[in-house]
């Protein structure tokens, strides 16, 4: 009997796992993914502009497709555990929307990088946030992938 009530538990772990990294990709898509820095070692200081996900088309996608895995891996947890693999599908979106960004968005297309020495150098940064959102989908896919193999 003990056994029986430990199983259920155990099979919603995967969905549940979705149910986070869907939350934290949600998250990710607010923080800064992409940046502008300019430093001076002469002046000893540098300023930064920063784009959020949101601030995007990109990011906006990203943030649907977390809700959209959040969504199945709730599914998953209140029903059916492999209901949590159709997160699969979104989280794979977000994987190719956050390529995008950094190849044909607003994100590092259109900035450039200049080296003046010491006097000045401005160069485009990939933020943390980004890092995150792309961590944040891989484990989306690779989740929904266990909670799909997992047996009921």
């Amino acid at each position: 009997m003990a056994e029986q009530s430990v199983q259920p538990r155990t099979r919603r772990g995967p969905a549940l796992a979705v149910v986070v990294a869907g939350a934290l990709l949600v998250c990710c898509a607010v923080l800064p993914w992409a940046g502008l820095e300019a430093r001076s070692d002469i002046l000893g200081g540098g300023v930064a502009s920063d784009i959020r996900g949101i601030d995007d088309a990109f990011g906006v996608y990203t943030l649907i497709a977390g809700l959209a895995a959040l969504a199945c891996g709730l599914a998953g947890v209140l029903t059916r555990p492999r209901l949590a693999a159709l997160a699969a599908l979104p989280g794979g979106v977000a994987v190719v929307v956050l390529v995008l960004f950094l190849t044909q968005g607003n994100g590092l297309r259109d900035r450039i990088s200049v080296q003046l020495g010491d006097w000045l150098s401005i160069a485009p940064v990939i933020r943390g946030g980004w890092f995150g959102a792309m961590a944040c989908a891989l484990a989306v896919v690779v989740l929904a992938i266990v909670a799909l193999l997992r047996r009921a």
